[in-house]
């Protein structure tokens, strides 16, 4: 009799649960994604490895085993010839100063915005009404996103957002909160910003582990479009489905595995640890199983329920049995 009642439960709980996903998603504003854009940047900042490891050592006093070490890392990540430094990088002697990194943010997010706007022809800066602008180590006064209503002349009453320190998975937070906030803003448009900082995050000193930033950045960014407009199912790409996000700050490893610190010396860097590799995993294990429900056809579900269902019942066995003992 326990196994028909659990049967009922299962059967119930699908049937609830499928329930709720249908009035949500009536509920819910359909997404779409218009278009998207990457900058470009002129064939006088593109750098063979060599040169880029020769102009980085200009930078610091590196030793030789660190130089070795850059271009062991620049070969493993699979990085060209035809990558591109900014323009900071390239002068002799090279310059960081404010003015130049503030140079490249705006030449990445505006050569990435030109090309979106040239590109989509439904869409014009006054039907903005979203702006998230990801960059996790540069952040000036004013603001990144400032910049770029500043250049564009938006609305007003725009909903502006410039986020930092949120590393390589900031793109994708920055379009879970723009689907978020496109269902609550009606018959709108959000933009996005995708953008790191190469001539802010170099980093001059020998400690290994802060040294990875210098072999993977390069200049680049990306600029992508969603509505919520009806209007725009028609000229989109993609629509926005489902989207789930995992926050592991809870846990240390996980928490510590990118750390922006200063090494012996006091020079500032982002440490990049072992532990990212396991924190990247446990995030995408628990993003798998969040996403598997929401996605999988009925029949997968039911077999799913039904190994767990056995797996339950072992256990309680298994502890009835040792109650008893």
């Amino acid at each position: 009799m326990s196994v028909v009642n659990s049967i009922i439960f299962w059967a119930l709980l699908i049937f609830i649960w499928g329930v709720r996903r249908c009035f949500i998603q009536m509920r819910s504003k359909k997404v779409f994604l218009i278009e998207f854009a990457c900058s470009k940047p002129p064939i006088s900042q593109m750098c063979t490895k060599i040169m880029t490891a020769e102009r980085v050592k200009i930078l610091g006093n590196y030793s030789e085993e660190m130089m070795d070490y850059m271009k062991m890392t620049m070969d493993k990540v699979g990085l060209g010839d035809t990558t591109y430094l900014p323009e900071a990088l390239h002068k002799d002697p090279p310059n960081r100063c404010m003015d130049l990194a503030r140079k490249e943010s705006e030449f990445v997010m505006f050569g990435s915005l030109d090309n979106l706007f040239e590109k989509t022809k439904v869409v014009e800066p006054k039907d903005i009404g979203i702006l998230i602008v990801n960059c996790s180590v540069f952040h000036p006064v004013p603001s990144l996103s400032s910049m770029i209503v500043n250049r564009y002349k938006l609305n007003h009453n725009i909903l502006s957002y410039n986020l930092t320190g949120m590393g390589c998975t900031a793109g994708l937070l920055a379009i879970r909160l723009a689907n978020q906030l496109l269902q609550v803003h009606e018959n709108t448009c959000a933009l996005i910003l995708s953008t790191e900082n190469t001539t802010d995050c170099i980093y001059v000193g020998n400690d290994e582990s802060k040294f990875i930033s210098n072999c993977t950045f390069r200049v680049g960014g990306a600029a992508i479009l969603l509505s919520n407009r009806p209007s725009d199912k028609e000229f989109s790409k993609y629509e926005i489905l489902r989207d789930v996000h995992t926050h592991g700050a809870s846990l240390d490893r996980s928490y510590k595995s990118i750390f922006l610190e200063e090494d012996e010396q006091g020079l500032i860097g982002v440490s990049i640890t072992k532990d990212l590799l396991v924190a990247g995993t446990n995030a995408i294990e628990t993003n798998l199983t969040l996403l598997g429900p929401l996605i999988l056809p009925l029949s997968e579900k039911y077999i799913f329920l039904k190994k767990s269902y056995k797996t339950i019942s072992r256990g309680w066995k298994c502890k009835k049995i040792r109650t008893k003992i």
